[in-house]
């Protein structure tokens, strides 16, 4: 019981005493996903739900659910929030929810984050109960934070090497769209990679979903939590807001242009404007990146494209594909 920092040594409840800490900026990141039906998600993507404005209603409960963090856990500290940004997306059949808390203090926004998350997940809840009363908020957690004296962590560090590579990866989808981010236009490219994602057994993040002149903020958050893999669409092009290209090549240490090269070229195919995309591939860290066109036909053919190749790729960077100091072939 004593490694319990709320404890104290008989074991007693207490809220920790953090005036010797010095005040650093905290960041925490927190995620969860309402399972409902594809009615459900149908409904509230296209703002046809029977109670107003779904997802805005969400966000503001959970940044006010964020702000009462404190009096709704009794040994939390009261925390001067400088941030709370909550993001939605989808998938065929769950709402996906992620929020970040931000602060400059001298305790962690774990459970300010954590919290805002929960909340919207409620008002989700009651506001699709009259369609799916079955609807359930599941898999909050921490993905990741930093600040003070332990600096940064994410979920996947805590792992052991044995249950990655026995265990599901972990990927994070990115959507360069300013109508996505806006809400008003429907991206259907992000739920398709989320699903090709869970269908070979990565844990998936996202999708997330940033306007265009937003993009590196993106990326720099999908990196954030040191996944196997991040998948973007959108942006590649030459229009004057596509930007993903440049804010990808910013975080690779190492770019891997054939599988760029040949995400055009399979493309190709169907259209010679395939020719045009700027996307790019390579490693950030030990995070294999890829960027696929915005549309559904080049996500298509992109995936394909990854799909025999993906594993062993991954496998490679891990190590897991040399042995006896030879490439595994």
């Amino acid at each position: 019981m004593s490694g319990f920092s709320h404890l104290d040594s008989e074991g007693r409840a207490r809220m920790v005493d953090v005036s010797h800490k010095s005040d650093t900026t905290r960041i925490a990141v927190a995620a969860g996903e309402l399972a409902t039906t594809a009615e459900v998600v149908a409904l509230v993507r296209a703002d046809g739900m029977p109670k107003a404005d779904v997802l805005a209603t969400a966000r503001v409960a959970a940044i006010s659910g964020a702000k009462k963090t404190s009096e709704l856990i009794p040994l939390c500290h009261q925390l001067a929030l400088s941030s709370v940004d909550v993001r939605f997306g989808f998938t065929d059949t769950t709402i996906t929810v992620e929020a970040t808390a931000k602060t400059k203090g001298a305790t962690g926004v774990e459970m300010e984050a954590l919290t805002a998350v929960a909340i919207a997940g409620l008002t989700l809840h009651d506001m699709v109960k009259a369609v799916d009363p079955a609807a359930t908020m599941n898999g909050v957690r921490l993905l990741a934070k930093e600040g003070g004296k332990r600096g940064r962590w994410s979920c996947n560090e805590t792992t052991s090497a044995a249950t990655e590579s026995a265990g599901p990866r972990s990927a994070v989808v990115l959507v360069a769209s300013t109508g996505g981010a806006h809400e008003t236009r429907e991206d259907t490219t992000g739920p398709a990679i989320a699903r090709w994602l869970t269908e070979r057994d990565f844990t998936v993040r996202g999708p997330l979903v940033y306007a265009d002149a937003d993009i590196a903020t993106g990326l720099v958050d999908a990196l954030s939590t040191r996944p196997s893999l991040v998948i973007s669409t959108g942006g590649t092009g030459v229009s004057p807001t596509d930007a993903t290209p440049e804010a990808t090549a910013t975080v690779l240490d190492l770019e891997l242009p054939g599988v760029a090269d040949a995400v055009r070229s399979k493309g190709t195919h169907a259209t010679p404007h395939a020719t045009l995309s700027r996307g790019l591939a390579g490693l950030a860290g030990s995070t294999v990146v890829v960027n696929l066109p915005g549309s559904p036909g080049g996500v298509k053919d992109g995936l394909a494209v990854l799909d025999p190749i993906v594993d062993h790729l991954l496998a490679q960077v891990s190590g897991a594909g040399l042995h006896d100091g030879k490439e595994g072939k």
